[in-house]
């Protein structure tokens, strides 16, 4: 793979600067709320607004994040790899338990010294963090901090769309290139293994593969009967990396050898479900009229009724973490505005047939919206 080298270039994680002011906007976010502290377990939210990916586990730990600290729970003998880990964070407190000691009581100690009244908590927390946080905080209110964080993650910073925009144009870049070593008897997961690699070369992790030839296809999110690749059958791939935490997601359906009038047909009515939902999605429409405008042009080229070959939402919002808030869904009311970022992935799938699906993901912009990458604008 000699051909492929690194695409990183200049991009950069991002700086203690820009981790400053993403604390800061939430604090604004809380201050409107009402919301004195915030809890954030491992995960998105906790790297979103501290650069750190700390594995989670059954130890308890987290952030409280205040207006004018942040208070980390933390196993003892963790407590020097937090503290280095998280040193630019002001006003940092560190409360270490022992693996003895019940990790909720220190947190409960804490709060009872601070005059604080209301606790957010990030709803991905799991239950356990959850249940020992409602009996620590038995003098506050404990409320969902999801309104809070989608405020700020569901809008993406010029920065992090530039690093989104790399992670998908690496992907692109990755399929094309397992495109190109397509051949009669390969296997799903022969080509995924390439595309990974491909990955690896372009300067990105391997990231993940789905890979699907001919009724396969038909699965939208998979299905492997071991057979080798066969002249005529649909291709499918599903694929995304990340760079520096931010994801791609990109789906390419070609065909192996000459497509048949049938394939060429579906094809072409998704790609037109693509463009519809294209044009729908700009600031003040509704999540929903773009579910909705890809859907139209699909049943009115006979395949529908509703989910009946389109059988899942159009997209999904997409940024730290492959699927989140928000979603291009029937039923959802959330306006669209600048900054979000969405997968555009309408498809169309026949059991014992084929399927077909086209994704590429796409950023809101004050006039409407842009493709990150480039669209798969033909069937090959």
């Amino acid at each position: 793979m000699t051909e492929l080298t690194s695409m990183i270039g200049d991009i950069a994680p991002p700086s203690s600067g820009e981790l400053a002011e993403r604390r800061e906007k939430l604090r604004a976010e809380m201050t409107r709320a009402g919301v004195d502290a915030l809890f954030l377990e491992p995960g998105a939210s906790l790297r979103y607004v501290t650069g750190v990916d700390w594995h989670p586990s059954e130890r308890p730990f987290g952030m409280v994040l205040t207006r004018d600290g942040a208070t980390i729970l933390c196993p003892a003998f963790e407590e020097r790899r937090a503290g280095e880990l998280l040193e630019d964070l002001t006003s940092l407190e560190i409360l270490p338990w022992q693996e003895h000691e019940d990790a909720f009581e220190k947190l409960a100690h804490w709060w009872s010294g601070q005059r604080l009244s209301r606790l957010a908590v990030d709803p991905a927390t799991r239950l356990f963090m959850l249940e020992g946080i409602r009996r620590a905080i038995d003098t506050g209110e404990v409320i969902n901090a999801a309104p809070l964080i989608q405020a700020c993650r569901g809008r993406k910073s010029p920065l992090e769309i530039e690093r989104m925009r790399l992670a998908n144009r690496i992907t692109q870049r990755a399929i094309a290139h397992g495109q190109s070593q397509l051949r009669v008897g390969m296997t799903q997961t022969e080509l995924s293994q390439i595309i990974q690699e491909a990955h690896v070369a372009l300067g990105a992790p391997p990231g993940w593969t789905l890979v699907l030839f001919g009724e396969c296809s038909a699965y939208p999110h998979g299905r492997d009967d071991g057979h080798g690749l066969r002249e005529g059958e649909v291709v499918l791939t599903d694929c995304g990396t990340n760079v520096f935490g931010y994801q791609s997601d990109v789906t390419r359906t070609t065909v192996f050898g000459e497509p048949t009038k049938r394939q060429l047909e579906i094809w072409n009515v998704v790609d037109r479900a693509q463009r519809a939902a294209f044009e729908a999605a700009r600031p003040g429409n509704l999540c929903q009229d773009v579910d909705r405008a890809a859907r139209q042009v699909i049943d009115e080229a006979g395949f529908g009724p509703g989910y009946r070959t389109f059988s899942h939402r159009l997209g999904h919002g997409i940024g730290l973490e492959g699927h989140e808030w928000p979603y291009l869904v029937e039923g959802s009311e959330v306006v669209i505005e600048p900054g979000m970022t969405f997968s555009n992935e309408p498809g169309i799938y026949i059991p014992g047939e084929l399927g077909i699906r086209l994704e590429t993901i796409i950023h809101i912009t004050e006039e409407g919206c842009e493709y990150l990458g480039v669209r798969q604008d033909a069937i090959q």
